[in-house]
């Protein structure tokens, strides 16, 4: 049989209490672990801090790391990256989830220095610091070098030591830095500001001896890349050796495989720059030389061919008489051909002068209007000709013309209707009788039809 569970033996947790001993118990289990996965859904907020999941094929736990502790990464998180992390866990009671909130985070299979190092120089690649276009050419013989690098160390005896025995008289100017450590980027950095507001170096040298990637993270920083990208004075790295690469050598116009290598690629080596002098003074010399002697022979030919002055000037006399001569002839013959030309110019234009113009206007005006006259005479006496014709045939047509010979017209009263048969008339009714002068106003006192009488 069941057992009746009563309400004195039952605890009934609120949800709060509940969650409260589960956040107890969990928090109290598990203050620090450490957890491998893959950060997925990376977010950061207005806040600062960075929200993700982490999570592996069986199973995934959200992750927050706090501002005041992500500030130190050394890289940036990113979705696909696997990590490690140390943090505790954290049971967030609003909403019930568990999460592990992360007080220290490296990447996993690879260094955080190394990782640093590769997204940084990614980062500057793409922004162009890196291109060829921006290197500029080291100067053959710099008057004074300038060198960024730790005081106490055995690279600027090195460099010294080359650059003195290659050429002495070349100033160096030597500023001291920390090349690891605490603020060393930062000391770099201003060092490169400072030669270039002084602007009285020719080539700047940034060396540091060997040593592991974190005794090298000064130059593989983003502060010491900008400043060597800023600077307009020609830079060469020398830093590590030379299986040695850092941010710095990528930036710089020059990268030298060691400090002394460094010095060598900078300074020329004096005796060889002198015996160079002495082979070009002493061809400058032959060939001076050989000039001076084939001007010398030239100058004796030209002699032989010199003509006396005097002679040279009568001939010139000569010259100039015989070309006055032509000039003059040209130009009278010029002249006339001119004066010619305008005395034809002045004939033509006097026949074509008004006066011409206007008789022979005249003239054809007169033959106008006499064709014109003529034309008029004619065009009147034929339509003169036409009117007679046209008005002899009105007249033959006129009735007036008719009443002239005796005829008249009769018309019915009082509707005036032309009366063409006697039928239209009646015996007693009056007709109106038109003749060639008025009309008369008659009665009918008989008809006659076809020589029958009807009274």
């Amino acid at each position: 049989m069941d057992k009746d569970f009563t309400l004195t033996e039952r605890h009934i947790f609120t949800v709060s209490e509940l969650t409260q001993s589960i956040k107890g118990l969990l928090e109290n289990a598990y203050p620090f672990v450490w957890v491998a996965g893959e950060i997925s859904n990376f977010r950061i907020p207005v806040s600062g801090h960075f929200y993700f999941t982490l999570k592996d094929p069986g199973a995934q736990i959200n992750a927050v790391m706090f501002r005041a502790q992500n500030r130190s990464l050394k890289f940036r998180p990113e979705d696909g990256m696997a990590v490690v992390a140390m943090g505790r866990l954290n049971l967030y009671e609003p909403r019930g989830i568990y999460q592990i909130i992360i007080e220290y985070l490296e990447p996993e299979g690879i260094g955080i220095l190394q990782l640093a190092f590769e997204q940084l120089k990614a980062g500057l690649a793409a922004e162009g610091l890196f291109d060829e276009k921006h290197k500029r050419p080291l100067p053959y013989l710099p008057q004074k070098i300038a060198v960024v690098t730790s005081p106490t160390g055995a690279v600027i005896r090195d460099i010294m030591h080359v650059i003195n025995r290659r050429f002495p008289n070349v100033a160096v100017e030597i500023a001291p830095v920390k090349v690891q450590g605490e603020g060393a980027a930062e000391e770099i950095a201003e060092a490169l500001q400072l030669l270039n507001e002084m602007n009285d170096a020719d080539v700047i040298v940034v060396a540091r001896g060997g040593g592991s990637l974190e005794d090298l993270q000064a130059f593989n920083s983003e502060v010491v890349a900008r400043a060597i990208f800023a600077s307009h004075i020609p830079v060469v790295s020398a830093v590590g050796h030379e299986t040695d690469f850092t941010i710095a050598d990528f930036t710089a116009d020059v990268r030298a495989p060691t400090p002394s290598s460094a010095a060598e690629l900078i300074v020329p080596v004096k005796e060889e720059l002198l015996r160079r002098i002495r082979e070009i003074r002493g061809a400058l010399k032959s060939a001076m030389s050989q000039r001076l002697r084939l001007l010398r022979e030239r100058t004796i030919q030209l002699s032989k061919r010199l003509v006396h002055p005097g002679r040279q000037i009568a001939d010139y006399r000569l010259r100039l008489d015989d070309a006055l001569g032509r000039i003059v002839r040209g130009l009278s013959r010029r002249l006339d051909e001119k004066r010619d030309r305008l005395n034809m110019m002045r004939e033509r234009l006097g026949r074509c002068g008004p006066q011409f113009m206007v008789k022979d206007l005249d003239v054809l005006l007169k033959q106008h209007r006499q064709t014109l006259f003529s034309a008029m005479q004619f065009f009147l006496e034929s339509k003169r000709s036409i009117l007679r014709t046209t008005v002899a045939k009105l007249n033959t047509l006129n009735p007036l013309a008719i009443l002239e010979r005796g005829y008249s017209v009769t018309r019915t009263l009082p509707d005036y209707a032309l009366v063409k048969d006697v039928q239209q008339v009646s015996v007693g009714q009056h007709v109106e009788v038109t003749v060639s002068r008025g009309a008369m106003v008659c009665r009918i006192e008989r008809k006659r039809t076809d020589g029958q009488a009807n009274i």
